[in-house]
């Protein structure tokens, strides 16, 4: 008996959890059969788990329609024609195409109707009526952007002005006065640079208000590798003022560079060393500023010792100020100096101009001059130049997503005997491409031109290295035209971790050995992100067209960038 009534509680259950997971279905008609098809055209949903969905679809329903202009619909009630079925009837009615909507001028501006009808008068405009939804949020958002963020509109007085039309009057209330930023209060990062709200962001104050905007602007902080935003801007309204919250915080923006390179020397057959330390300060004095030094030596025996700073918004205007000074030195062949001091313009948070002056003067250090290739000379190049540079702020692995740089400059050489006029022409450019999360393709191009009526060797262009064409030791190519394209097929194994190929490629010449040349690079890599930093790892072995590969002329370079 207890088996008995057990089984029937069993088989009670069951059929009771049928009855409560079965679907419901809805049906909906028009009064006709083009009825009936138009409302089977908006796709409703038929299937539903319970009432209260079925109730939220047919409110759906009845909304699109008006939406679309049929605003004088009408709907039966829901009937349950069985268990699980219910049913209502949609009498669609006339349907309205456009409407006539009636303004005043003094407001609104006639130019901004313009943006979303092509049939603006004086007094009204005409629109589509399935587009009135948008067109009332777009004008409401222009308003604000004029410093009425309270603004509402709405249509009244609705009339039928013929079977297919409708009019109406746009009413449109700001409520109070033009809203203005009277301050700004920065939250976190109190010492952020003013000269950077004005004229990076372009937020000041007494500027209109338009949070939106707003919004956009403080967007372009993660263009900057100094601040960056912790959270959306906030505004206080009171009566009389607008107060503008921007909460930023300052971020790592130090780094230092470093790299170990070695290899076989074809000549000796002895492991040679070489490297470089590159120091960069950026912001320390909360100015944001730059500062970077570097000393590079190679197994070439060439040194090279650069320090450059960059003063951005001097004295609070949008002019900035960038002063380098270069020393190379060619074992106890030559030096040469170069000082450079050039002004900048930044045109928005990517884009950059600018002018400047490039003073250098080479000594020659032999005492025994055999020949003319080597002679002390000066050179004074007016330059002009134009940067785009778009960061991946949160990408630690590969920070810059594309880059491209153009310069150009002009002026003459000055030896102890006569001058010529020179120019010179350079280029760098590259982009990463995302194939997905993990894989990515990187290309860069970069190149430089000097053209002048005759050449001495230690004017010549120096590439070569991990920062030029790899597999070739640093420095070690002469040119007086040289371009390099580098690429790179990379694959994520984690946030921390990368490898990748190596395929490098370039083509230089040389006026002075008459020599025109093309040169390749192959290997492979890998980077690290540790405590410590970015550790990068490249082992790549570089030919021209005409030699066999060699593992002897493999180069492996190791570098290290730290963040602090």
């Amino acid at each position: 008996m207890q088996k008995t009534s057990f089984f029937i509680l069993i088989i009670c259950i069951l059929f009771s959890m049928e009855g409560v997971c079965q679907n419901l279905t809805l049906k909906i008609d028009g009064k006709n059969e083009v009825e009936t098809r138009m409302i089977d055209s908006l796709g409703y949903l038929k299937i539903h788990s319970d009432f209260k969905s079925i109730q939220s679809e047919v409110d759906t329903i009845q909304k699109t329609l008006f939406k679309i202009g049929y605003i004088e619909n009408e709907i039966t009630p829901l009937k349950k024609t069985n268990d699980t079925a219910f049913y209502s009837q949609i009498h669609l009615k006339n349907k309205f195409n456009t409407i006539y909507i009636y303004y005043n001028k003094n407001n609104i501006d006639s130019s901004v109707l313009n943006l979303v009808s092509k049939d603006v008068f004086d007094d009204y405009f005409i629109l589509k009526f399935s587009e009135v939804e948008h067109t009332l949020n777009f004008i409401n958002a222009e308003i604000s952007k004029k410093g009425f963020p309270f603004s509402k509109l709405q249509l009244s007085d609705i009339k039928i002005k013929d079977s297919l039309s409708l009019k109406a009057q746009l009413s449109i209330d700001a409520f109070e006065r033009k809203r203005i930023i009277n301050d700004i209060v920065i939250k976190g990062y109190e010492k952020f640079p003013e000269s950077y709200l004005k004229h990076f962001l372009k937020i000041k104050s007494n500027q209109v208000f338009d949070l939106n905007t707003i919004k956009d602007k403080t967007e372009q902080l993660n263009n900057l590798n100094f601040a960056n935003e912790i959270k959306s801007p906030e505004v206080l309204f009171s009566k009389d003022s607008t107060t503008l919250y921007l909460y930023l915080e300052k971020s790592k923006s130090n780094a230092f560079d470093g790299f170990l390179g070695f290899g076989t020397n074809e000549e000796t057959n002895r492991l040679e060393f070489d490297g470089y330390l590159n120091l960069n300060l950026i912001n320390n004095l909360n100015f944001g500023e730059s500062f970077r030094l570097l000393y590079k030596s190679d197994e070439n025996e060439q040194k090279t010792f650069e320090a450059d700073v960059s003063l951005p918004y001097l004295f609070k205007t949008p002019i900035g100020a960038d002063l380098l000074l270069r020393i190379f030195k060619r074992d106890s062949s030559f030096t040469t100096i170069n000082q450079s001091a050039r002004l900048h313009y930044q045109l928005n948070s990517k884009n950059k101009m600018y002018v400047g002056i490039v003073s250098t003067e080479s000594n020659n250090l032999l005492t025994e001059n055999l020949s003319s290739i080597i002679s002390d000379y000066k050179t004074q190049h007016y330059t002009i130049a134009y940067q785009f540079l778009k960061p991946q702020p949160n990408n630690i692995l590969f920070p810059i997503k594309s880059k491209f740089y153009l310069e150009a400059g002009f002026g003459e050489r000055k030896t102890s005997s006569n001058s010529e006029n020179q120019s010179q022409y350079t280029i760098d450019a590259l982009k990463i491409f995302a194939l997905n999360k993990k894989n990515s393709f990187f290309i860069r191009v970069n190149g430089s031109n000097l053209i002048t009526d005759t050449y001495f060797e230690n004017e010549l262009l120096r590439f070569g290295g991990i920062n030029s064409i790899r597999g070739f030791e640093e420095n070690s190519l002469y040119a007086s035209l040289y371009s390099v394209i580098n690429t790179e097929y990379r694959y994520q194994l984690s946030n921390s971790i990368y490898v990748h190929s190596i395929i490098d490629a370039a083509y230089f010449e040389n006026k002075i050995s008459n020599s025109k040349e093309k040169l390749f690079g192959y290997g492979f890599g890998f980077g690290i992100l540790t405590k410590a930093g970015l550790l990068k790892f490249n082992y790549a072995n570089g030919k021209n067209e005409n030699t066999q590969f060699k593992l002897s002329n493999s180069k492996i370079h190791i570098s290290l960038t730290a963040n602090f």
